[in-house]
C-alpha cells in the first residue's frame, strides 16, 4: 500500500526540447519557495537538471546511478542546492550503461521505487523525477515509482501526436507495473501569444483533455533560457520575468490539485 507522506511526480515526455528539465527545475524551486521540502531526481544521463541547479560535474560524488544500483541511499546522495528546501540527486554519464547492467535482473523496473520507500525519501513533501527524452528503463523506473506523471507539452504542430504516444505509454505502465499511476497534469510550454498556431494548439489540447491541462501557460522567455548557463533556476535568476511568474503560478496549481485530490 502506498504511503501518502510525500508525492512522487515523474516529469516525462519522450520528445526532447519541450521544456521538461526547465519545468522540473523551476517547479521544484517554486514549491521550495513556498515552504515545501523538495527533491529532484535527475535520471537523464545528460544531467541538465543538475547543471541547471549549479551542481558541478566534478562534485557529483554520488549520483542517481548509485541509487539505482543500490550503492548509496537517497540521504547519502541528495545534495543541497542554492535554493533553501531544494535538494537534488544529480546525474552522471554512468546512467548510460545502467540498462545493460541490470537488464537481466527481475527487479530492474523497481529499483527507484525501492530506494524511495525508506525514511530518508519520506522526509520530502515532493519528489520530482526528471526523465530522459525517451521511453527506456530509466523512464520505466521513474513511472513505476511515481504517483503521477506531469507532462510538459510544447505549443507546436505535432504536440497532440506526441502526447497521444505518451498517454499510451502511461497506460502501458499502469497495466503492467504501476496500477495507481495517474496523469498529474499537462503543462503547456513555450507559448507565444503572437503565434496563431500556438493559440490553436492550446485550444486543441484543452478540448481533448479538459481539466487535465493546467490553466498556467509557460511563455517563451529569454530569461528562462539564459538561467541554466548561470547554474540557477529562472526564479532565482530573474524572479520578475514572465517565465518565473508562470512557474510560480504553476506551483500554486499543483498544490491546489493536491489539496483537491486529498479531499476527494
Amino acid at each position: 500500500m502506498r504511503t501518502e507522506k510525500n508525492r512522487i511526480i515523474t516529469i516525462a515526455n519522450q520528445k526532447g526540447g519541450v521544456g521538461k528539465t526547465t519545468t522540473a527545475i523551476n517547479l521544484a524551486t517554486a514549491l521550495a519557495a513556498i515552504g515545501e521540502k523538495v527533491l529532484i531526481i535527475d535520471l537523464d544521463p545528460q544531467g541538465n537538471a543538475s547543471t541547471g541547479l549549479g551542481i558541478d560535474r566534478r562534485n557529483r560524488v554520488h549520483s542517481s546511478y548509485d541509487v539505482l544500483i543500490g550503492a548509496s541511499t537517497v540521504g547519502e546522495t541528495a545534495v543541497q542546492t542554492a535554493v533553501p528546501n531544494l535538494f537534488i540527486i544529480p546525474s552522471t554519464m554512468d546512467l548510460l550503461g545502467l540498462e545493460m547492467e541490470i537488464a537481466s535482473q527481475p527487479d530492474r523496473v523497481f529499483r527507484l521505487k525501492r530506494s524511495l520507500q525508506g525514511a530518508e525519501a519520506q522526509a520530502f513533501s515532493y519528489i520530482l523525477v526528471d526523465c530522459p527524452p525517451s521511453f527506456n528503463l530509466l523512464t520505466m523506473n521513474a513511472m513505476a515509482a511515481a504517483h503521477s506523471v506531469l507532462v510538459p507539452l510544447q505549443c507546436e504542430f505535432f504536440a497532440l501526436e506526441g502526447l497521444s504516444q505518451l498517454l499510451e505509454t502511461v497506460d502501458q505502465v499502469r497495466r503492467t507495473v504501476n496500477p495507481t499511476l495517474d496523469i498529474q497534469g499537462i503543462v503547456l510550454t513555450m507559448f507565444d501569444s503572437r503565434n496563431n498556431l500556438a493559440q490553436q494548439v492550446v485550444s486543441d489540447v484543452r478540448t481533448h483533455l479538459g481539466d487535465k491541462v493546467y490553466h498556467t501557460l509557460i511563455p517563451r522567455n529569454v530569461r528562462v533560457s539564459e538561467a541554466p548557463s548561470y547554474g540557477k533556476p529562472a526564479i532565482l535568476y530573474d524572479l520578475k520575468c514572465a517565465g518565473s511568474q508562470a512557474y510560480l503560478q504553476l506551483a500554486s496549481e499543483v498544490i491546489q490539485r493536491e489539496r483537491q485530490r486529498k479531499a476527494a
